[in-house]
């Protein structure tokens, strides 16, 4: 009985595993809501264009289907016929453009602020079980494949059946069309189309805001650990800490070696006197001002002035220069230009104090 419940995934998915899922592809996605944004922003663009666009189409209606034109084509070709329908496209299109253009930008948005930046090659890369005939029916059986089904249903039977309302409305006005010329019949045909769009767009909406809603129940579902999960997942965290840790110290001890050993070439070591202590040296050779060979704070600066007074290496008390200096400088650094003459003043009196001057 332990070992059943400790397979149950009951614990909510750490950070590290939505991480790896995403990187594994697997992220929280609708497709209604995409599906939704982009009919909203097409219609929307639609409804406050249309007073411009029925002007352009009423234009291309008469330019292409008034008596005019047609009884001036009594001698059509084939190749004048097509050249015709060519620019009737491409007129159509330039109206167009503008609508199907922001489409595909909403989808593209929508999709960023749903996911996010990704790109990740994870899902396309192959797997046996994609190609296993017992997995394949597996999934068909699925209870995810028959809600997603039932979904689908439903998504069809009430957008056709509003489709089919305003469908027998506008049959029953149609009859009063046909004393109207074809621009202004196709006209009211539109009108009424759009009208049914915007409608079946808020539909969309409602759709799209239950299967986000089911989509993220299922999406974090499937990211559920179970207990043993959450406590290897832990003690892999710990150890990964452990390790850092361990670098961290020895790259700290590294440091120090590398520091003590280069205090016995300093010139002389500025002390807080007891929080800092910086080594600086001056070789016109290898720099053109005085440069910080060694550093450490606390312990470290301890054992900097320890291995100085060792090395018969000057001790200077200066709490400001020094302190300055440890938080402006990196070993290896030239020391900044308003310490020259305070460093080149303690660098004469440590010279005559050497018999050097």
């Amino acid at each position: 009985m332990a070992r059943q419940g400790s397979s149950e995934k009951t614990e909510k998915a750490s950070e590290k595993k939505r991480r790896d899922a995403r990187r594994e592809g697997q992220v929280l996605k609708s497709a209604e809501v995409n599906t939704a944004f982009c009919a909203a922003v097409m219609f929307s663009l639609l409804l406050l264009l249309w007073p411009s666009l029925t002007e352009k189409l009423a234009a291309l209606c008469r330019d292409y289907l008034s008596e005019s034109t047609v009884l001036g084509l009594g001698g059509l070709s084939d190749g004048l016929f097509r050249n015709m329908l060519g620019r009737a496209f491409s007129d159509m299109g330039s109206i167009l453009l503008p609508v199907l253009a922001a489409a595909m930008l909403s989808g593209l948005a929508v999709n960023l602020l749903q996911v996010g930046f990704l790109f990740t090659t994870k899902p396309l890369s192959p797997k046996l079980g994609r190609i296993s005939p017992i997995q394949g029916l597996s999934r068909i059986f699925s209870v995810r494949t028959l809600a997603e089904l039932v979904k689908s249903v439903l998504k069809i039977t009430v957008l056709g059946w509003i489709a089919y309302s305003d469908y027998r409305k506008l049959m029953e006005g149609f009859p009063g069309y046909m004393g109207l010329d074809v621009g202004a019949a196709l006209l009211r045909i539109m009108d009424a189309a759009l009208a049914l769009a915007l409608k079946m767009a808020l539909v969309f909406a409602v759709i799209a805001a239950g299967d986000y809603l089911f989509q993220w129940r299922r999406y974090e579902k499937d990211l559920r650990m179970t207990k043993q999960e959450k406590k290897d997942e832990e003690e892999e965290e710990e150890l990964d800490a452990q390790m850092k840790s361990r670098i961290r110290q020895k790259m700290r001890r590294i440091s120090a070696s590398r520091a003590l050993t280069a205090v016995r070439t300093a010139d002389f070591v500025l002390t807080n006197p007891t929080h800092y202590a910086v080594a600086l040296k001056y070789d016109a050779e290898e720099a053109g001002a005085p440069f910080v060979v060694a550093k450490g704070a606390d312990t470290l600066a301890l054992r900097i002035k320890e291995r100085a007074a060792e090395h018969g290496v000057e001790l200077v008390e200066n709490r400001p220069l020094a302190r300055a200096i440890y938080e402006s400088c990196e070993v290896g650094d030239i020391i900044p230009e308003e310490f020259y003459q305070v460093v080149a003043d303690i660098l004469v009196a440590i010279y005559r104090k050497r018999g050097a001057v």
